[in-house]
């Protein structure tokens, strides 16, 4: 195993991708000459050349119609979203182009392409720039929607991605880039769907994916501190959705605590709610409770960011009322 930060990771995947099938490519804002926007393709351009890194201009939805006609031509296209704030304008290209083109087509053709890039709240960069689109991409039929936590779960599933023939939205937080964790030496592949149990516990379940798995973390130590066993599930992928992992987790712990940075409104936590309420009700001896960021536009302020965000504070008290303490 050796150390490496989350970019690091990135850039290994799609590297190796790359050198492995020539019909892999990369193209975004400033992914060639600047190296990426967070350093995540630092020195692909030196190594692949100008026609497989491409630069592009600010043009979300051109790029992005550019690199779907790409993928229906026999390329794998690799499309880097400086921030998915910014891909809202592409929204088009994403939803009613690469998701339904294998079933409008049908068969004849599907849309084998990666579309990554910075995601969620990142401190103090305003309403327009703090938003989390799991929930939002994951609405759509078509699409696989992947958010990783750790750079070990960031390389493999990536290449699972590229390798993929779906289209996949892989959303990136743009606050780990720099977090380091271990990486196997050799290729390795992690599933698509596939969640995985990031800490075993007797008495709650908690569930959630993304940055949040480190809030969550810390909230299980807290709570171990009180004599409170928490088990963590990170989804890892939420479309497709590994429902089976929750469900038999509940089943154990007979609780659960589903925290996601994004609003609570038609959010993945709503999902879960409703298929534990499903197929694990005569197991919960509780309600399922929710952690979300706060139902409105996420603010500049620090006190109202620390206010919106789920902590370590909000998810010991949901817990805690799980257990009726």
């Amino acid at each position: 195993m050796k150390t490496i930060q989350f970019r690091e990771a990135l850039r290994e995947a799609m590297s190796e991708e790359m050198r492995r099938d020539e019909r892999v490519l990369l193209l975004g804002e400033e992914v060639a000459e600047y190296n990426g926007a967070y350093k995540v393709s630092q020195g692909m351009l030196d190594e692949f050349g100008p026609k497989r890194v491409i630069d592009t201009p600010i043009a979300e939805l051109g790029f992005a119609g550019i690199a779907v006609g790409a993928s229906m031509n026999g390329l794998r296209p690799i499309v880097e979203f400086m921030t998915w704030n910014f891909a809202i304008l592409a929204a088009d290209q994403i939803i009613n182009s690469a998701a339904k083109m294998l079933q409008m087509s049908g068969g004849q053709y599907n849309c084998p392409i990666v579309f990554r890039g910075g995601n969620g709240p990142a401190g103090q960069l305003g309403a327009t720039h703090s938003q989390s689109f799991e929930a939002f991409y994951a609405h759509v039929p078509g699409l696989k929607v992947i958010t990783p936590s750790n750079p070990y779960d960031a390389k493999g599933l990536l290449k699972a991605a590229i390798r993929d023939n779906d289209p996949v939205v892989f959303l990136e937080s743009e606050k780990m880039y720099g977090d380091k964790g271990e990486v196997p030496e050799g290729e390795y592949i992690i599933p698509i769907g596939v969640a995985d149990v990031k800490r075993k516990g007797t008495d709650v379940t908690i569930v959630t994916f993304g940055k949040i798995i480190k809030v969550a973390q810390e909230a299980a130590d807290a709570l171990e501190k009180e004599g409170i066993s928490s088990e963590i599930i990170d989804l890892r992928t939420i479309r497709p959705l590994d429902y089976a992992t929750v469900v038999e987790s509940v089943k154990k712990t007979n609780r659960c605590v589903v925290v996601e940075e994004s609003w609570p409104l038609a959010s993945i936590s709503s999902e879960i709610s409703y298929h534990l309420q499903r197929y694990a009700f005569d197991h919960l001896d509780a309600p399922v409770m929710r952690v979300t960021q706060t139902d409105t536009p996420f603010a500049f302020s620090p006190t109202l960011i620390d206010e919106a965000l789920p902590n370590v504070d909000r998810i010991v008290k949901a817990v805690k009322s799980t257990l009726s303490r």
